[in-house]
């Protein structure tokens, strides 16, 4: 009563399998999991029902025939187990598809012929339609950004966390942040065609990928199928014949326990379990697997390849450090307060670093006035009645800031030894250059132990970012 629902209903998948694979003569595991339990389980339903069939060999001192239903059913459950764990495996890629699919916002704002904007489903949106991206929304298609300006994070893609200033004629990919300022994008490529949706049918694809050692079983189960038969006959033969008393009770117990003991139910739970635990892991990091293959290959791998931002780095930038002329007539921190003020009033990331080390100082930052934001250039505007000018030289250049300082900052000291890379932002006051401040990033807490574990596995560690450098 217990065994006949878990061999006949729960592994009713894997008869299907072995008669199928006997109809295309194409052997596999599913083939002597079919011929073990089924065995296994015949013979002991006839035991049970039919003990007369038996001869006395066969009958033990209580004149009952021994059964092996506990047999067929663990086996029938070892299996399925696998079965299951690997369908769980599969469950967690496809969570992680659908988080794709929800990186493109549903609704996108689109801008008719008359100027108005109206709101419409995302499957609406054609080739050629405007749409408008608003402050931390999400790019809807493929396109190309016809009016406006902003910084866009493209994370999801490049794993690169600092956001990509965008003009008009440059190209934006459907799922990725607008940071800061709106901008117009014609669309180009939609629905199917965004390579987001290209990305999602990949993964889709490598669920259904197999890994190698998976295909190497199957045609090890070619010759190990037939051989595993043979095996059988002949151990029967053997008993039958040479054998010990009761002969026959001996060669058919013996060519049954062949038959269960090849089962490779080991085989069908290891493979599926470890897909389980590498795929689950990866999904809690937020990575996705290409294929099976790529997990075994993962295994031989002996050089890892990083990059620094993001990666090594926490992908948050922060001042580092700041300096002045000394002829600019201006203190460090009054500088950083005039910048903060002044940067207050926009969202690039590079601004709210700068204000986030402003307001560490405890002073109040003063209201900005005809703040304007120039993209991959800088900011202006007045502070306290004063002109302030914060961004790249050649942004302070086209204001009329003078060319004191030539190309190489002469008079700067951060404190930082030269040992940092970080972007410097020159701060001008009324069209004097006072000094500049120096943003970057901060090495991730976890950063030194992972590396230190990654040598201790023998793996070699190279850095590529702006130049290729091997971590010492």
């Amino acid at each position: 009563m217990l065994a006949t629902p878990v061999v006949l209903w729960g592994g009713w998948p894997f008869f299907e399998r072995f008669w199928a694979s006997l109809v295309n003569r194409s052997p596999n595991m599913f083939t002597l999991i079919g011929l073990g339990t089924g065995a296994a389980y015949l013979e002991s339903v006839a035991a049970t029902i039919f003990p007369a069939w038996f001869p006395k060999s066969f009958q033990e001192m209580s004149g009952a025939v021994p059964v092996y239903f506990e047999a067929a059913a663990v086996i029938t459950t070892l299996v399925l187990l696998g079965q299951v764990m690997e369908l769980g495996a599969r469950a967690k890629t496809a969570g992680a598809i659908r988080e794709l699919l929800h990186l493109a916002p549903q609704v996108a704002h689109q801008i008719m012929d008359t100027g108005q904007e109206k709101d419409v489903p995302l499957a609406a949106v054609q080739q050629g339609d405007l749409l408008r991206v608003r402050p931390g929304e999400r790019v809807p298609v493929d396109g190309v950004v016809k009016e406006g300006a902003s910084a866009v994070d493209e994370s999801m893609l490049t794993g690169e966390p600092m956001p990509v200033e965008k003009r008009a004629g440059d190209e934006v990919t459907g799922g990725t942040l607008n940071a800061s300022g709106s901008f117009v994008v014609e669309a180009r490529r939609v629905g199917n065609e965004t390579m987001l949706a290209q990305i999602v049918k990949l993964v889709s694809e490598a669920q259904r990928s197999r890994a190698p050692m998976q295909k190497l079983a199957d045609r090890v189960a070619e010759i190990f199928v037939p051989v595993v038969v043979v095996v059988a006959a002949v151990t029967f033969v053997a008993w039958a014949m040479v054998g010990p008393e009761p002969r026959f009770a001996h060669a058919l117990v013996s060519a049954i326990s062949v038959l269960i003991i090849a089962c490779p139910c080991a085989l069908g739970l290891a493979t599926p379990m470890s897909v389980m635990v590498a795929v689950g892991r990866g999904a809690r990091a937020g990575v996705l697997v290409k294929n099976a293959e790529a997990l075994e290959t993962l295994a031989k791998a002996d050089v890892l390849v990083v990059d620094k931002t993001g990666t090594l780095t926490e992908g948050k930038p922060r001042v580092l450090a700041a300096s002045v002329f000394e002829r600019g007539g201006i203190s460090k921190d009054r500088m950083l307060w005039l910048a903060g003020s002044l940067e207050q009033a926009s969202e690039h990331p590079l601004a709210r670093a700068i204000v986030r080390a402003a307001q560490e100082k405890g002073v109040p930052l003063a209201p900005v006035e005809g703040f304007r934001a120039t993209p991959g250039g800088g900011a202006e505007g007045r502070v306290n009645g004063e002109g302030v000018l914060v961004g790249n030289w050649e942004f302070l250049e086209e204001r009329g800031v003078s060319n004191e300082i030539g190309g190489s900052l002469p008079g700067l000291d951060f404190g930082m030894g030269g040992k940092y890379s970080a972007s410097l932002v020159l701060v001008a006051v009324e069209n004097r250059l006072v000094g500049a401040i120096a943003l970057g990033d901060r090495v991730k807490e976890s950063t030194p132990e992972t590396l230190q574990e990654l040598r201790e596995e023998k793996v070699e560690l190279v850095m590529l970012t702006g130049i290729k450098k091997k971590l010492r």
